[in-house]
């Protein structure tokens, strides 16, 4: 068993699964073990072949005992992503990705929205200064834990149904995770969204919880806003923002909307946390098939997401030179084509690799 949060020591599975996360893992990896080396630090990486590949192979999705293997034996995941025009239904991804998040009880999905170059976002006369906050995603609940069903499917008549789930122990232990960062970094600001105008049962829930614990947090600003009128905000200010933290639909799509915000989702990078227990980083781009084996791969979000890992670990240092290793190569241009350059994944890689050498 390795020494687990804090310590000197850490193991971390590897899932490159499909498409780009194959290119972009490795590029991660790789600069991962430059940051680490001058420090020293015992680090294992332990890949694992999970993915369209072995689902067609072997019609495995997730092995018996992984959830177990990754719980007891990893102090944290680092994924690539999951999506193959081989699989229509996507069935392996959704049995991989949200069988972790539910299985490992992943309830906190963490999304820094944070602009590194002014010149990527879309809004008008915007600095970096002015687009800087974090989106808090309830990860366990809501309308995704795939209950629901169909009456008369395939007919004239057909009636779909899908559950919307919301506990209220999972919705006040991801508010209060929320302020707790917010506190905990030194933020004045917190902001829930729901719809609760609308979901008159479910996101009262919300407004209850919220209502009590935002008396636990006095020095912190606490806010509401119905989750049109804050996509229209997010938008129109995004600098009035801190932490906002929401239900596990709201959050996926004001989550994408704040990375577009900052650069796109090849530069969005998010955490899957369960404080004290093995949790799962990822970037959240997708697989990308159209653009997958070509090498034009953008790994900026792979080692964003690694430096969120890290600091999980409690590896701050290390942390911040991955961080300041993507600002950097975005200053210079060093990118690909798809942030306005000419390089190749491997080549941002071991550009990134050699800064963290340089700068540890």
């Amino acid at each position: 068993m390795p020494l687990r949060w804090g310590g000197e020591a850490a193991r971390i599975a590897v899932i490159p699964g499909d498409g780009i996360g194959k290119e972009v893992t490795p590029e991660a990896v790789k600069v991962i073990r430059a940051a680490t080396a001058k420090a020293k630090r015992p680090l294992e990486f332990v890949e694992l072949d999970w993915g369209a590949d072995k689902y067609l192979k072997e019609g495995v999705t997730l092995p018996s005992g992984a959830v177990e293997m990754l719980r007891d034996e990893f102090d944290a995941i680092l994924f690539g992503a999951l999506g193959d025009p081989r699989v229509p239904s996507n069935q392996h991804a959704a049995d991989i990705l949200l069988g972790l998040r539910f299985k490992l009880d992943l309830y906190v999905n963490a999304r820094p929205v944070e602009l590194l170059q002014d010149r990527l976002t879309p809004l008008r006369d915007r600095k970096e200064k002015d687009i800087r906050f974090m989106v808090f995603r309830e990860n366990t609940e809501g309308l995704y834990v795939g209950m629901g069903g169909f009456f008369k499917k395939g007919t004239a008549d057909e009636i779909a149904v899908q559950e919307d789930v919301n506990s209220r122990k999972g919705v006040e232990r991801i508010i209060r995770y929320a302020y707790d960062y917010a506190r905990q970094n030194g933020l004045n600001r917190v902001c829930m969204s729901d719809k609760s105008n609308a979901m008159t049962y479910a996101h009262d829930l919300w407004q209850r919880v919220f209502k009590e614990l935002k008396q636990e947090y006095p020095k912190i600003e606490s806010r509401h806003l119905y989750i049109d009128t804050l996509a229209m905000e997010v938008v129109r200010d995004p600098s009035q923002f801190e932490v906002i933290v929401t239900c596990n639909l709201f959050g996926d799509i004001v989550s994408d909307l704040g990375a577009q915000l900052a650069g796109g989702l090849g530069l969005a990078p998010s955490g899957n946390i369960h404080p004290g227990r093995t949790s799962l980083f990822e970037p959240v781009h997708g697989s990308a098939p159209n653009i997958a084996g070509k090498g034009i791969a953008n790994p900026f979000g792979s080692v964003l997401a690694s430096a969120m890992m890290l600091d999980f670990l409690d590896w701050k240092p290390e942390a911040q030179v991955l961080r300041e290793g993507v600002r950097s190569a975005l200053k210079e241009s060093f990118v690909t084509p798809d942030l306005g350059g000419m390089k190749q994944t491997v080549e941002v890689g071991d550009w990134l690799a050699k800064y963290a050498e340089k700068s540890l």
